[in-house]
């Protein structure tokens, strides 16, 4: 569902399991908290990487449907409404 969200919608969405067991009891997520908290708050802030802005007009009015290409990357995207 990831995938076909990102090549269809430009939502990008993540799963990510910190252990190996996938419904751990809620007296143990604060320790699997403490466990990845460092390594979590880094991938988070990887958010702020990359290139990101509004597609406008001459005009200053945002284009909506317009495509993206960025050369060496097979994936072109379309901006929102």
């Amino acid at each position: 569902i990831n995938d076909f969200s990102y090549l269809h919608t430009n939502c990008f969405e993540l799963s990510i399991y910190v252990g190996c067991d996938k419904y751990p009891h809620e007296s143990e997520l604060p320790e699997e908290w403490e466990n990845n908290r460092e390594s979590l708050i880094v991938f988070m802030e990887q958010v702020h990487r990359g290139i990101k802005g509004i597609v406008k007009d001459v005009h200053g009015k945002g284009i909506s449907n317009a495509i993206i290409s960025v050369e060496g990357v097979n994936h072109d995207i379309r901006t929102g409404k």
